[in-house]
């Protein structure tokens, strides 16, 4: 008898376990396919930026937080991006420096990541200024300008957090450089706040 109540506990505890992981699962797939805030994207370049739009190209700016783990599966996007691309696109990252941190914050390998894409112009964005002026909120959200500095897109170029592969917004980016349409000026975008001085993200590891 003993052993048979033994038994039981086990099976009952193994059940309990994996309940417990897809649990757990489920909770983090639903949270790496929740999009993030587009924030409110200006629809012309703004003036007050000290950006310039690249001449005779098209423009992408793309708006990083450095320590957002989201933000790598974007840069490997944006690498393939820049490849199929070549010479039609111009690309800003901006890497957001919210006020009051320490010199050296934003140093992390995912501007070293960025900063090693052929024909990617990387800059610091100290105090979240210029992502203010372009209506940006989250990391990894990237608007894609014509030459006279009107926006055609507006989202992410992730299928969700952390995520590589085919995804909607790399097509539509795509597709608007080389024919100058697409079936939707936008696409939903995954990443941490610009303005959060870490990333929640960085403690789950995703």
């Amino acid at each position: 008898m003993a052993g048979l109540n033994q038994r039981r506990i086990l099976v009952l505890a193994g059940l309990l376990w994996l309940i417990a992981c897809f649990g757990g699962s489920a909770v983090l797939l639903h949270y790496s396919l929740t999009p993030s805030d587009a924030g409110k994207a200006v629809s012309q370049w703004p003036a007050s930026s000290a950006l310039t739009p690249f001449p005779g190209k098209t423009t992408l700016v793309v708006f990083a937080h450095p320590h957002c783990p989201c933000t790598r599966a974007t840069l490997v996007e944006l690498n393939i991006l820049m490849q199929n691309l070549r010479g039609k696109l111009g690309v800003y990252v901006l890497f957001i420096k919210p006020q009051g941190l320490p010199e050296g914050w934003e140093k992390t390998d995912i501007l070293a990541s960025a900063q090693r894409i052929p024909g990617v112009e990387t800059q610091i964005d100290e105090g979240g200024i210029e992502a203010a002026r372009f209506g940006a909120a989250t990391s990894g959200q990237a608007m894609l300008f014509d030459q006279g500095g009107h926006l055609l897109f507006n989202g992410g170029i992730t299928q969700g957090r952390g995520h590589i592969g085919e995804n909607e917004g790399f097509r539509r980016i795509a597709s608007l450089v080389q024919t100058g349409q697409a079936d939707k000026n936008n696409s939903l975008v995954f990443g941490c706040a610009l303005t959060a001085k870490f990333c929640p993200t960085e403690k789950r590891g995703l």
